[in-house]
């Protein structure tokens, strides 16, 4: 069984943390990923940088950009990840956008994802159309769940088609908005969150975009199986290094 799949069995609240690769320094990609696992995060989103980010708020561009300029492409990060499974077992899920896999080649850059163990990907600017007629059964042949978003102004139609061809979990976007530009959560984000909680889909869905501290985590949580944090880690990271990952992790859970 693919180890999302497996995650999303277990009982407790999904953690997930989001970064970009080879962000602060080229070479903290590994260290990131092992710290993280280490003090309790239950999924790890790899960020694979991009010069176009557009779901992106200006913490994760700016650490993308940076990253970028350090020397982060597809195959250095590739290389980076070669061993990655000798020393985790979470959840590992690549994020990024269509242009560069593209490049790179889907059945290579699928291939190469599986041979390092990577268990899914999201890329934001793949429309789900487009990925069930032409690159579905190549994600399959590999064995990577493909994630998709969806938004408080996701029609209930795509939501189901979404939720069909999905076998993983749904990405609730939490407000038509780009990342880390959130503080909180109000009525209408709650009621957004208990409507599709009410849906019933067979996919479970973990909020993203607003999850920031132990209070916006465990308000997402309370109808989704899981939050996602990116910029305020991000954040985190620009500040402090690599050196208190377990104060920031803690600091949530």
């Amino acid at each position: 069984m693919n180890r999302i799949n497996q995650k999303l069995q277990e009982t407790k609240k999904i953690l997930s943390i989001y970064f970009s690769a080879g962000y602060p320094n080229l070479n903290d990609t590994v260290q990131i990923i092992q710290d993280l696992e280490k003090n309790g995060v239950d999924m790890i989103e790899i960020g694979l940088p991009f010069s176009d980010p557009l779901a992106d708020g200006p913490t994760i561009q700016a650490s993308s950009t940076q990253a970028l300029h350090n020397g982060m492409t597809t195959q250095v990060l590739f290389d980076q990840l070669k061993d990655i499974r000798k020393t985790v077992a979470i959840p590992l899920v690549i994020m990024g956008y269509f242009n560069p896999m593209l490049q790179y080649g889907i059945e290579n850059f699928c291939q190469k994802c599986a041979e390092i163990g990577i268990d899914g990907l999201i890329i934001p600017d793949l429309p789900v159309d487009v990925y069930a007629d032409e690159y579905k059964a190549t994600f399959e042949k590999y064995g990577l769940k493909n994630i998709f978003l969806i938004t408080p102004q996701t029609s209930v139609e795509r939501i189901h088609f979404i939720d069909s061809v999905s076998d993983g979990f749904i990405y609730m976007v939490s407000s038509a908005s780009v990342t880390g530009s959130q503080t909180g959560f109000g009525s209408a984000q709650e009621e957004y969150f208990k409507r599709i909680a009410d849906m019933n889909l067979k996919n479970p869905q973990v909020i993203g975009f607003g999850i920031n501290n132990k209070e916006t985590f465990n308000q997402a949580t309370q109808f989704a199986k899981g939050a996602i944090i990116g910029s305020a880690f991000i954040q985190h990271l620009t500040e402090n290094g690599t050196e208190k990952i377990e104060e920031f992790v803690k600091a949530i859970r």
